[in-house]
């Protein structure tokens, strides 16, 4: 028994030490609140579709408790918080550490996941650069992220970037009450939607970077400017889209799962939703996938127009190489310094040596260029 006792007092520090950080039986820590932090953007209470708590916004601990007591639900913003930022806000909605993790680390592929009562979703917002003009080196199209925790009366979103701001948005939703009554389910709804009609936006914006791409390789080339010297826009531009397509296909499945599968979280009404969501996102993959082979043909035409302007290059060389090789050849031979050589006491010599030697070279000079090489 002693021995039992013994073994006890020695696994139970390592038990207390291995015990999740974020539980939902954890109680709420007035000291991990990060209200006063600039992770919180924004901290409201939605009752009836209508916005009940005042300007500036409440800490995440108020706004649950009047969510307790008198329903509704809270949207808590936050943009990039840290581990600590993040701590109480956790605590005081039971969130798993493993989407806390991902929350606060980010670089997460997008994705939907359930952990018991909260839905954990992940979106990366795709921002377009503008540009005078697309270079080797051009950005065309910046990253950021949107995790999305969704509970029965509770709505947090995580940002990070310094772009795709939900503001607006947050504005938007506030003067549609309607929409607002169906709870958290409807801000999800919208903020996949947001997300989606950014992507078409960029879609447009990089479909005409690449209808000049097009133009540039299939025309006729800048005075001064060789063949095949578009490789460099063209392969900065391939790996833009690459970036983009990362960012839309792993979504396809998520949107597919929250317009189709019933889920006591999502409102029956608001599911109908996801459906145009998901429509839309299905085309802006098919565009990326498009992109993505075309700027591929493009590519091959380019180095292919590289090769051929070599070849031409290597043909004049070549030709120019063989007129010389006529006046080299007959110099070379009367330069050997012999005594007896045809001519060579002729008055004439000299100067017929010469014209045979611009009529030779006139005439390989003139086939060349008939059959193209000149």
């Amino acid at each position: 028994m002693s021995m039992i006792r013994d073994l006890r007092a020695a696994v139970r520090p390592a038990l207390r030490k291995a015990k999740p950080a974020y539980s939902k039986y954890d109680t709420y820590d007035a000291t991990r609140d990060p209200s006063a932090s600039s992770a919180v953007v924004d901290c409201a209470v939605y009752r009836d579709g209508r916005r009940v708590t005042e300007n500036p916004c409440v800490t995440p601990h108020e706004a649950m408790l009047r969510v307790r007591e008198g329903g509704g639900f809270a949207w808590i913003g936050l943009h990039e918080p840290t581990e600590e930022e993040f701590a109480g806000i956790a605590a005081e909605f039971g969130l798993h550490p493993l989407a806390v993790e991902d929350a606060v680390h980010a670089h997460q592929r997008p994705k939907l996941e359930r952990y018991d009562d909260t839905l954990f979703t992940v979106f990366k917002t795709i921002h377009y650069v503008e540009h005078t003009r697309l270079t080797a080196t051009s950005e065309v199209v910046d990253t950021g992220e949107v995790m999305c925790f969704t509970g029965r009366d509770f709505v947090i979103t995580v940002r990070h970037g310094g772009k795709g701001s939900l503001r607006a948005l947050r504005h938007r939703l506030e003067s549609d009450a309607e929409l607002l009554t169906k709870g958290p389910s409807a801000v999800l709804h919208s903020i996949a939607d947001h997300v989606v009609d950014g992507y078409v936006a960029v879609a447009a914006a990089v479909q005409d970077d690449i209808d000049e791409v097009e133009i540039d390789v299939f025309s006729a080339p800048a005075k001064g400017s060789p063949r095949g010297s578009d490789a460099g826009r063209i392969y900065q531009l391939k790996r833009e889209v690459l970036e983009f397509k990362r960012a839309v296909s792993p979504l396809l499945r998520p949107m597919q799962l929250l317009s189709e599968r019933p889920m006591r979280l999502i409102d029956p009404d608001i599911q109908k939703y996801f459906r145009d969501v998901a429509d839309h996102l299905a085309r802006v993959h098919e565009q990326v996938i498009g992109f993505d082979e075309l700027l591929n043909s493009i590519l091959q035409a380019n180095l292919a127009q590289a090769t051929v302007a070599q070849n031409e290059d290597m043909r004049k060389i070549t030709s120019w190489a063989a007129i010389i090789a006529v006046p080299t050849a007959v110099c070379g031979i009367y330069g050997m310094n012999f005594d007896h050589m045809p001519e060579l006491e002729w008055k004439y010599g000299y100067p017929m040596v010469l014209v045979a030697i611009g009529t030779i070279c006139l005439t390989i000079h003139r086939t060349l260029k008939r059959n193209g090489w000149l």
